[in-house]
């Protein structure tokens, strides 16, 4: 095998995914939180540092602008987060006046990378926002602004709309309450397509009206939930399409359904003035609701308590598992395998699990 020798600046630029950059240094700074970040020091090509940030014109200086470096988020490097940190000049564009000068890593007032964006992006179009929060360590706001800009910014190159053929439609929450953007997801590719804020008949009617009626009658597949003012809109706007659950909904019906089996059980247990096996199986939750290859020794151990002692609660886990199970095959294996969880349905009398059976 062949080595190379790489600078500790040119593979700190490739990590964080920056272009036409020059990196000058970096060190680790305490964040407030006690905890280091990684703050790199760079400056864009001199080929790139004369331009208006708005339109990328080659234009005179202005000054050197504000004189305190601007720090942008960036992908983080490990466990570290990590800023990116430049002077920034001003010029002075004969269209858009005078503006900061274009960086090649970051977007006119973004206060991310490009880099940053495009993964929180990726990452919102196929993980809850919560979810992607978190891992980033930022906000839902941030999240949602993101995806915003980033849409945006691929419309300007690019029609994502184009060659659609099977898509996902779903609604994802940001910050606290009842806020929502409409998502749509080319299943081909995974890619995010269009995003609008919105959860009504409406929002999805945007989409349908960008999409236009020559694009929409190529659409073959569209997967949702069980909302009708997805499905209802579907119908009218995609009449060749096949509408289809989307799985992860699917496994959450199971997953819940599972939890007021739970539920109800302890409740009977409790009537009976058995309380001891009541509060046993109330801190048995995650035990039942986590994937088997997440569980720890202490909640296998309490599994198997109760296919010891519950039948019914553990036909409920059982056939929460199957139903995640089904989406895993392929083919004719993943239709023999419904077909044989619908059938348990009807043996196992669960309630939570037939209203399941009948959304499907």
């Amino acid at each position: 095998m062949t080595r190379y020798g790489v600078r500790g600046t040119t593979l700190c630029g490739r990590l964080l995914g920056l272009k036409r950059t020059v990196v000058e240094g970096f060190e680790l700074v305490e964040a407030a939180d006690g905890s280091d970040d990684l703050v790199v020091r760079v400056r864009p090509y001199a080929a790139e540092a004369a331009k208006c940030s708005r339109c990328r014109r080659v234009c005179p200086g202005y000054d050197g602008g504000s004189g305190r470096p601007r720090r942008w988020r960036g992908l983080d490097v490990g466990e570290l987060r990590t800023f990116i940190e430049a002077d920034v000049a001003r010029v002075n564009c004969p269209d858009h006046k005078v503006v900061a000068a274009h960086v090649p890593w970051a977007c006119p007032g973004s206060r991310f990378t490009s880099a940053f964006e495009d993964t929180v992006a990726w990452l919102a179009a196929n993980t809850p926002a919560s979810a992607v929060a978190e891992l980033q360590r930022t906000t839902w706001r941030t999240v949602s602004a993101i995806v915003t800009r980033v849409v945006a910014r691929a419309a300007g190159r690019v029609d994502l709309l184009d060659g659609l053929v099977r898509i996902g439609i779903d609604e994802v929450s940001y910050r606290k309450g009842q806020n929502y953007l409409v998502c749509v997801v080319n299943h081909d590719t995974g890619a995010l397509v269009w995003a609008a804020k919105g959860r009504d008949k409406a929002t999805v009617e945007k989409f349908f009206s960008a999409l236009g009626e020559e694009r929409a009658a190529k659409l073959e597949v569209v997967s949702a939930d069980a909302a009708t003012w997805i499905s209802e809109v579907v119908k009218v706007q995609a009449k060749n399409a096949v509408m289809t659950m989307d799985p992860f909904h699917v496994v959450q019906w199971g997953t819940d359904a599972v939890d007021q089996v739970r539920r109800r059980t302890v409740a009977v247990l409790k009537g009976q003035k058995l309380d001891e096996e009541a509060s046993a199986l109330k801190g048995s939750r995650w035990a039942l609701l986590k994937n088997p290859e997440n569980l720890t020794s202490d909640q296998k151990v309490t599994l198997e308590g109760i296919k010891s002692t519950n039948d019914d609660l553990f036909t409920a886990y059982l056939l929460k598992e199957q139903l995640r199970d089904v989406f895993a095959q392929r083919g004719d294996k993943g239709k023999k395998l419904l077909a044989g969880w619908f059938s348990w349905v009807a043996e196992a009398g669960l309630a939570a699990f037939e209203k399941v059976a009948a959304s499907i």
